[in-house]
């Protein structure tokens, strides 16, 4: 048993566990004020930071990649998509050697106003982030990896699970 932590282990997973949710509440509430802000829906504004984010590492998302982090119908994918298109945040694209695979990205009105309203959170957080060992962070991001990788295992069907 873990005696760093009063109650071991389970204790410290529990309290992490708080702070991760509290975290997630904090930025999902930051996205409901960015979308109210740039005038869609929140799932829509969830999307375009999806779009955003794989678009400035170098890994462009297809309408199917998308679906796979934002989980919604085919239909109700187009949809979200043709909304963010004629706001003018997201165009479609055929880059691929095969032209049946659209590749989406954001305009540089979305990236602009993104910029600016996320461009102040992230100078705060940057400034928590800068005060600790660089080692640490990435022993941290480790650990963050390493949690969301056991929940995305298949859960043990106990007797009178359907």
């Amino acid at each position: 048993m873990d005696e760093s932590v009063p109650g071991g282990v389970a204790a410290q997973r529990e309290q992490l566990a708080e702070a991760l949710r509290a975290y997630g509440a904090s930025f999902t509430e930051l996205g409901r004020r960015f979308a109210a802000r740039i005038g869609v829906h929140s799932t829509d504004a969830f999307a375009l930071l999806e779009i955003a984010s794989a678009e400035a590492k170098g890994a462009p998302l297809s309408p199917a990649l998308l679906s796979s982090r934002i989980p919604l119908s085919s239909g109700a994918m187009t949809a979200l998509l043709n909304r963010l298109e004629r706001a003018g945040y997201v165009i479609r694209t055929r880059e691929h050697t095969d032209r049946r695979i659209v590749t989406l990205r954001s305009t540089s009105q979305a990236k602009e106003r993104a910029d600016a309203f996320f461009g102040p959170v992230n100078a705060r957080q940057d400034a928590v982030l800068a005060q600790y060992p660089a080692e640490l962070l990435r022993q941290l991001e480790t650990v963050l990896t390493q949690l969301r990788s056991t929940m995305e295992a298949e859960p043990a069907h106990q007797d009178g699970d359907a």
